[in-house]
């Protein structure tokens, strides 16, 4: 007889869960494994988890998450099992907003579900892999977690109908991303800056996040609630529905609950039709709309890329103009982006306009990548002018085809490729990643660029023609009658167009350039590169954005253009925080008017004569900024010396152009975007921003600047003029700094020639490999508006205040010089920087000697170092500087023994010196390295015997302790190092310290 029952006589009991039951238990569990851990570890270990590297109690007084779950038993242990327990209901909770979300025509549900199951495992990995077993994997798992929070946070608050719902979504992703803020800062406070208790507040919002990340899935009950959705299993007969109901147990039936069973069974067939229709229809649906994203990732790509190349035409062609310090003719390469003006011949433009042909100008863009492989600088500037020219071309025909297609080119693509670009050089020690003069040595990741690329194009080509079905405007934009208005005036729209072009180059292409304008030295005013250049990226996003959703006739109202202009004045008039917020409103500003100056353009029927005219005006507006610095080498110069402000009124006064005025035909066309391609827009605008926060958070040093001989009280200081971080080969030479200066062991290194922070030069920060890789304070001279060449100090002990100065300059270019005060062991000692004058000018370097004079005189008799470029001979009497500096300045050569000496000095007084060493350039510059070593006296004491022979006691390096000596790899007779080797002397030279001296 068969065990089994009868077909028609057993049915098997539903046992039906309200969802949103299942809602409150995920929540429950989550807050009493947190706080479980939060309540034992306080009761049984807390003097333990609230210790860290930095303090203990009481300074430190409230426990970190991290600390609090994984570092000691039991509360450790019980956390994981309360967590375990919940991975159940965590699960469920993804499987059923997928199921409440699911709509055919969008993928949003899909991509929602993977980004929820990636952030549980996530959850998982850093929950059970703790701070204890691997602090590294524990720390990358919970970024990835906050990471992944964004899109889901983002993506459920784009999927949620109920307006009150919705509402409670929106504020709690808002204080979650708020939270963000002060806790990297505090967590700044304690890694960086070792601040005793700043990991207490640190911990405060790191809860926070905690509380509002559960509060925010918490939320799915209301979802659950307003659909009246239960999960039911078991509900049907055993053997008259056997194969339905083992998909009904196999997918966990999820359906509306209803009052009765007769309307649920009635309810059943339809949904099954449904979930067999989802099935079918969701693998299609789910590729053509993952197509659709991956066609807009690839084409923002390719707005990199064309970034990419524009901004490194200028850099690769002032490579001719320092070596040769003045106009080299390959300035005329700039006319190479004039290229749009073949547009006018109707056949080209037909070409260009097509899909082949558009293609074509890509792969032949590419060329401009693929120029980092050769060797010659000029060839390298002539393929990257080629390459220009077809990017140009390229971009004209994308920002003035079709209505739809320049509203997508304008708002999703153009700004945000140049996000992007600025992203990416932030990222990469402030240079792009895939510039033709950067390479796999000097930090490049060419290859890799020029293969994504090569995939976008393959992408654009491959892709079907979608021509948007549905646009969103602004609520109170009125619909035009045609696509675009017609404008005439290619002039007018021309020199806006131009200015803007040139605008967003010069100021924003870099996060950092803004901050540099406003820097004034220290102590800190103002904002950090390296720290605060994400708030110029967060500035861009919120532009972006007002492009988006704001009427261009707002936009284009001359009360903004005034908001716009205001900032610029600021930006300008002001210095420290106040510049940098000017700046940053500029910033806004420029990039919320992209829609209206682009728009404006593609309006114009001379659509050739219009970006040819614009391509032009940025060019003579590269030259005119250029000119602001290097007028002293250029015919005419006199007339820019020192005019940023006409350059930056001419600026504003052209990008005016296109704005509402009574007089003119102002008329801007509404540019419009799909919503599919406004979502990606929204997102990627958030994208970005958090990519900038978390590469700030992972650039930043985690530990302060060391001495490299505390010990002995040594510091050991060099002087060194870079070229604009160029070396011969045309090169980025950062890196080949970095291991010189490493190798070396400079505790205080001048750097001169480094106001990177122009278009020409790439708008770079030549400070931040040295910065993050060896580690120093960093003071950025007189900034890119004081129209010098720049200069740098690093330096591994604490700057306590210094002082940017412009040396007198009558009638040559203007000097630069830093005097900082450093806490050197204790000991204040005095730093000076400077870059004097040519010797075409004796006036200026007469003048500029005797300023520095003065200031180190008014430190005497404390400690001071000057390490400087003179342009003088040794000895030479007045009005030559030598004498005036040492003599009014009452300080000591390193060696007045060394005759062969022009451009760079090293002077001291109030240490000992104990080596004096030159280093050769290899190719990275025109000029060697100086090396000086000093010892300080003993604390409260200062120097015994500053006579001349007890300064000149020259000795053998075997006869100095070993933390004296220089490294002996780099003598010239075992071959030296990277090109590298002591020179002059083939040796550095070494100084006894006299007997009566008290160390």
């Amino acid at each position: 007889m068969s065990s089994v029952p009868k077909q028609h006589e057993t049915t098997r009991t539903a046992i039906t869960i309200p969802a949103s039951r299942l809602a409150v238990w995920h929540t429950y569990l989550s807050f009493a494994a947190f706080l479980s851990a939060l309540f034992i570890g306080v009761a049984l270990h807390y003097k333990k988890i609230v210790k860290n590297g930095v303090a203990g109690y009481p300074e430190e007084w409230f426990p970190s998450v991290s600390a609090t779950i994984g570092d000691w038993y039991p509360e450790r242990n019980i956390f994981q099992i309360l967590i375990a327990l919940n991975s159940g209901p965590r699960f469920t909770l993804l499987i059923l907003q997928y199921y409440l979300q699911r709509i055919h025509s969008s993928t949003l549900p899909t991509v929602l579900f993977v980004v929820g199951v990636l952030r549980t495992l996530s959850c998982g990995g850093w929950v059970f892999i703790t701070s204890t077993d691997d602090h590294d994997w524990h720390d990358i798992l919970m970024v990835l977690y906050i990471v992944l929070n964004l899109p889901w946070m983002y993506g459920n608050i784009s999927a949620t109908k109920d307006a009150r719902i919705r509402r409670k979504r929106r504020v709690l992703a808002i204080l979650f991303f708020l939270s963000i803020v002060p806790m990297v800062y505090f967590f700044m406070q304690h890694k960086v800056h070792r601040v005793p208790g700043a990991y207490t507040h640190y911990a405060f919002f790191e809860w926070s996040l905690i509380i509002l990340d559960i509060l925010y899935d918490a939320v799915a009950r209301y979802d659950f609630e307003a659909a009246n959705l239960s999960v039911s299993i078991g509900s049907l007969a055993v053997a008259e529905h056997q194969s339905i109901a083992a998909e009904k147990l196999t997918t966990s039936e999820i359906e509306p609950l209803k009052a009765t069973a007769a309307v649920r069974e009635k309810s059943s067939s339809p949904q099954r039709a449904e979930i067999a229709s989802m099935k079918s229809s969701s693998p299609r649906q789910f590729i053509r709309s993952f197509g659709s994203a991956f066609a807009f990732i690839c084409d923002l790509y390719l707005s990199y890329i064309n970034w990419s190349v524009f901004t490194s035409l200028t850099p690769t062609l002032f490579y001719f103009s320092v070596w040769e310090l003045g106009l080299a003719g390959s300035e005329l390469s700039l006319l190479s982006t004039l290229s749009p003006i073949v547009l006018g011949i109707p056949i080209i433009c037909d070409i260009a306009s097509s899909r082949v042909g558009r293609t074509i100008v890509y792969v032949l863009s590419l060329t401009g990548l693929l120029a980092y492989l050769l060797k010659s600088p000029v060839q390298r500037l002539l393929v990257v002018a080629f390459a220009n020219a077809l990017s140009c071309i390229g971009w004209t025909v994308d920002l003035s085809a079709t209505p739809a297609s320049v509203g997508y080119q304008s708002l999703a693509v153009f700004g945000l490729g140049l996000v992007l670009s600025s992203l990416t050089k932030h990222a990469n020690y402030s240079n792009n990643p895939v510039w033709p003069f950067v390479h796999e040595v000097s930090g490049g990741y060419n290859k890799t660029g020029i293969a994504l690329a090569c995939l976008a194009i393959y992408n654009y080509y491959s892709r079907a023609a979608h021509p948007p079905k549905e646009t969103t405007q602004p609520k109170d934009a009125k619909t035009p009658s045609t696509p675009l208005p017609t404008r005439t005036n290619w002039l007018r729209d021309g020199f806006a167009l131009g200015s803007y072009f040139f605008t967003l180059h010069c100021f924003i292409s870099d996060s950092s350039t803004l901050i540099a304008w406003s820097w004034t030295g220290y102590p800190v005013k103002g904002p950090l590169p390296h720290l605060h250049g994400s708030l110029t990226h967060i500035a861009q996003a919120i532009g972006l954005l007002l492009a988006v959703t704001v009427s261009p006739d707002l936009l284009a109202h001359p009360l903004w253009l005034l908001y716009g202009s205001a900032g610029a004045a600021v930006m300008y008039l002001c210095e420290d925080w106040l510049g940098y917020l000017g700046g940053w409103n500029y910033a806004l500003f420029l990039m919320s008017v992209t829609s209206v100056i682009l728009g404006s353009a593609a309006a114009n029927k001379h659509i050739g004569k219009t970006y040819c005219t614009a391509f032009l005006v940025a060019a003579l507006f590269d030259v005119a900024n250029t000119f602001t610095a290097a007028y002293a080498f250029v015919p005419g110069g006199e007339y820019f010396r020192e005019r940023t402000n006409w350059v930056l009124a001419a600026e504003m006064t052209f990008i005016s152009f296109v704005f509402r005025w009574s007089h003119f035909d102002s008329s801007i066309p509404i540019l419009a975007v799909t919503r599919k391609a406004r979502s990606y827009i929204n997102t990627t605008i958030v994208m970005l921003s958090v990519a900038s926060l978390l590469v700030t958070m992972y650039r930043w040093p985690v530990n302060p600047p060391v001495p490299y001989r505390p010990g002995p009280r040594i510091l050991r200081a060099g002087i060194w003029t870079v070229h604009f971080g160029i070396d011969n080969e045309g090169r980025d030479s950062q890196r080949r700094m970095r291991d010189l200066i490493r190798d070396m062991q400079l505790d205080v290194v001048g750097l001169l020639e480094t106001d990177l922070h122009r278009v020409v030069y790439g708008n770079r920060d030549l400070t931040r490999v040295m910065l993050e890789d060896i580690g120093y304070y960093v003071d950025l001279g007189p900034g890119p508006n004081k129209h010098t060449w720049g200069a740098v100090l690093l330096s591994k002990f604490p700057i306590l205040k210094s002082t940017h100065h412009l040396l007198p300059s009558p009638d040559g270019e203007l000097a630069p010089a830093i005097h900082a005060v450093l806490d050197v062991f204790g000991t204040p000692v005095h730093i000076v920087v400077s870059h004097n004058g040519q010797e075409e000018t004796p006036l200026d370097r007469e003048l500029q000697a005797t300023e520095l004079a003065r200031i180190m005189s008014e430190a005497y008799p404390e400690p001071l170092i000057f390490l400087g470029y003179v342009v003088t001979k040794p000895h030479a009497s007045r009005p030559a500087p030598y004498d005036i500096m040492v003599t009014d300045g009452r300080v000591h050569d390193i060696d007045k023994d060394d005759y062969d000496r022009w451009c760079e000095y090293i002077f001291y007084r109030g240490l000992y010196r104990t080596s004096y060493a030159r280093v050769s350039r290899s190719t990275i510059t025109d000029t060697e390295l100086q090396i000086g070593q000093f010892q300080l006296p003993k604390h409260g004491v200062r120097v015994t015997n500053e006579t001349m022979e007890a300064r000149y006691l020259r000795a053998w390096k075997e006869e100095l302790p070993a933390e004296h000596w220089f490294p002996p790899e780099y003598h010239p007779e075992v071959g030296g190092v990277r090109g590298h080797f002591y020179h002059v002397f083939n040796a550095p030279l070494y100084y006894k310290i006299p007997e009566d001296a008290v160390l």
